[in-house]
């Protein structure tokens, strides 16, 4: 309970900026809230905060451990066709029962089939997660894989072009951003770790990172075929339901289906957990009792923010895009900014990444140098987003210049800068910003272009959230790489200073 308070109370600081710049924009001149809508934003709040505290907690003892012992359990069988085997099956399942993609889903429905785009994006994951673990095990260097696909996902972007689908283009690129979310990175990323620390070599800690970089490749490439062979003519309706008067009844109703949706996600991780148990981890019991409690924390805590967003945040989040389209274009492009650094910071599994990144860099990459990072990073990406929608222009214009960034980039910055900057892009991208921002992105598109536009401009606001600490984190690593060679220069004329004076004081 003890840990559990500080986690809430941690949670308390992390989501306080974003509830208040809410409640400041309402009193703004032109904006009008009615009771319901605050006191459900307010509720919504309580509820985040709460999920928050009991995620995180579950998350640092359960599903980083399960992680952990499962890669490692499966490396030391020594059978690789038993690891890409299971890999290969759990990417799939965890996807597909992925909170974040079953909103974007929801969000994309009057597009295409839900459910076709969940299993493609699943099977997306699925492959390249076989993909990363090969690369484990076969030593590859994760830059040279990232150029390889990255290049194939520009080739298959002209292929729409081609075929006049660009449309599907920002809905392409959220899916991997929305892929990664606050049930698959504690476990994938521990995955990782595990694998890498039996089969890893002096590069383990470069290996130990890239998993979820290169399973955000993968729907994006699932989402592109797809839309090579899908119909021409594609109309989004906006639907974004208020909490009406009944606020509680909301909840209520939205707590039920969320709790059976993350029932599934969970149910499938603990599932396939014991059976890796019952085959090879052998486990102790006090250890599975620990495991098993972090697992209810986990889900207390999934169920609590995820209905906390999609009731409080996610109807709010479109109100204030409606309302915030009418203030002067610079104005709107400032607090969209202000509003992507506060959002950072109320992502769950933000603060897995950041602890684990300490944790196994042995603290050379500080938590708070990454959330800064991250903060700015996705700050402009959302700001950069507004832009795009105000002067209406297609997403490729950033997307194609920030990943050859990103890209070149990984040439020159330390391997593992590199991995963790293409982690970060999947975990930036989380529940709050397709359950928040999203819907704030879509609601200035309707008032400033039009709805038919909504698909071509307001989406794509995830996927340049997923893109921003690519750069960002790896300018980090360029930094150290700096400051590194000023500090051996400086080193050395001291060296050779000293040694000159004592020489004249020999002579």
């Amino acid at each position: 309970m003890k840990e559990l308070w500080v986690k809430i109370r941690e949670a308390l600081v992390s989501a306080l900026p974003i509830t208040l710049i809410v409640y400041l924009v309402s009193l703004l001149p032109g904006f009008s809230f009615n009771t319901q809508e605050m006191v459900g934003f307010a509720v919504g709040a309580v509820l985040l905060v709460l999920g928050i505290g009991f995620f995180n907690l579950g998350a640092d003892i359960a599903m980083t451990p399960m992680g952990t012992h499962v890669g490692a359990g499966l490396s030391r069988q020594k059978k690789l066709w038993l690891l890409l085997s299971v890999c290969f099956v759990l990417g799939m399942l965890i996807t597909i029962a992925e909170p974040d993609l079953q909103v974007l889903a929801n969000q994309v429905s009057s597009v295409m089939n839900g459910k076709l785009l969940v299993y493609v994006v699943g099977f997306g994951v699925g492959t390249f997660l076989l993909f990363a673990i090969m690369r484990i095990v076969f030593k590859k260097r994760l830059s040279s894989l990232l150029m390889l696909f990255y290049m194939l996902l520009f080739a298959l972007a002209l292929m729409l072009a081609v075929n006049d689908n660009t449309d599907l283009l920002p809905m392409a690129f959220d899916s991997g951003g929305v892929t990664t979310g606050p049930i698959t990175v504690p476990f994938i990323m521990a995955l990782g770790v595990g694998i890498s620390s039996v089969l890893g070599d002096r590069h383990s800690q470069e290996n130990s990172f890239g998993l979820v970089a290169l399973c955000s490749i993968g729907p994006i490439l699932a989402v592109l075929v797809l839309g090579i062979f899908a119909d021409n003519d594609l109309s989004y309706t906006v639907n974004y339901g208020s909490q009406g008067s009944d606020v509680l009844g909301a909840y209520l109703e939205n707590a039920g289906h969320v709790a059976k949706e993350v029932a599934v996600a969970l149910g499938l991780i603990v599932l396939f957990f014991l059976l890796c148990q019952v085959f090879f981890l052998k486990l102790p019991k006090r250890q599975l009792v620990k495991i098993g409690t972090g697992v209810v924390f986990t889900y207390l805590g999934l169920v609590l923010f995820l209905t906390g967003v999609n009731v409080g945040y996610m109807p709010m989040g479109y109100k204030m895009g409606l309302q915030m389209s009418l203030l002067h274009p610079a104005l709107l492009v400032g607090l969209a900014l202000v509003m992507g650094i506060l959002v950072v910071l109320a992502e769950p599994a933000i603060h897995v990444l950041n602890t684990q990144v300490e944790e196994v860099t042995g603290g050379y990459v500080k938590k708070k140098s990454m959330m800064i990072g991250l903060c700015f990073g996705v700050g402009a990406a959302i700001a950069l987003s507004v832009v795009r929608i105000i002067f209406d222009f297609s997403l490729v214009y950033y997307i194609v210049p920030g990943y050859f960034i990103s890209l070149a980039l990984s040439l020159f910055v330390p391997p593992v800068y590199t991995a963790i900057a293409f982690d970060s892009g999947g975990v930036a991208s989380g529940p709050m910003t397709s359950g928040f921002i999203l819907p704030f992105a879509v609601g200035v598109c309707v008032v400033l272009q039009g709805e038919n536009a909504v698909l071509r401009d307001g989406f794509g606001v995830v996927a340049l959230v997923a893109m921003a600490p690519l750069i960002t984190i790896q300018l980090l690593g360029f930094k150290a790489i700096v400051s590194n060679k000023i500090k051996e220069r400086q080193a050395m004329q001291r060296i050779l200073q000293a040694d000159d004076e004592q020489i004249i004081n020999f002579m």
